[in-house]
């Protein structure tokens, strides 16, 4: 397994801020220190692992992380549901659950009812490879005088 990509931090200050301008909430700075350590979570997981990871067990770690971390002043199951979602895709997967479902989970990750491990466990199982997309090769061009079709 090669190592995955990881969402930067930046974008998950940018993603909080889009979602606290579209459904409301308290915006200010972030706890950065609190921030760095959540997003370094699910790294530092693979780091020290005796064995490979699957993708859904490090969206755990960040959904984890940042739903329990309160890293920003509001919006952090917000941030931690749309962040498990950022990660799986720049990795080829899908979160594939309904909306009312995930936010029923994340609501139960922070309230504690939920561990890191069967948030995990979830995820794989409302996980799909994103559907690539198949373009049509270009059209060929006529010989001719290069100006296209008359």
């Amino acid at each position: 397994m090669t190592d995955p990509t990881w969402v930067p931090l930046r974008a998950v200050v940018a993603i909080q801020r889009e979602l606290i301008a579209e459904h409301g909430g308290l915006s200010g700075p972030p706890r950065h220190g609190d921030l760095e350590a959540a997003l370094g979570r699910p790294f530092n997981l693979l780091a020290y692992s005796k064995t490979p990871l699957p993708l859904p067990r490090l969206a755990a770690a960040y959904g984890f992380a940042l739903a329990s971390g309160h890293c920003f002043p509001d919006a952090n199951k917000r941030v931690a549901l749309a962040i498990i979602d950022v990660f799986l895709r720049m990795n080829d997967l899908e979160l594939t659950a309904d909306e009312l479902d995930a936010v029923d989970t994340i609501q139960s990750l922070a309230a504690g009812d939920l561990t890191e491990d069967q948030l995990a466990d979830w995820i794989a199982a409302h996980v799909a490879p994103v559907a690539k997309i198949q373009r049509a090769p270009p059209a060929s061009r006529s010989r001719g005088s290069g100006r296209g079709p008359r």
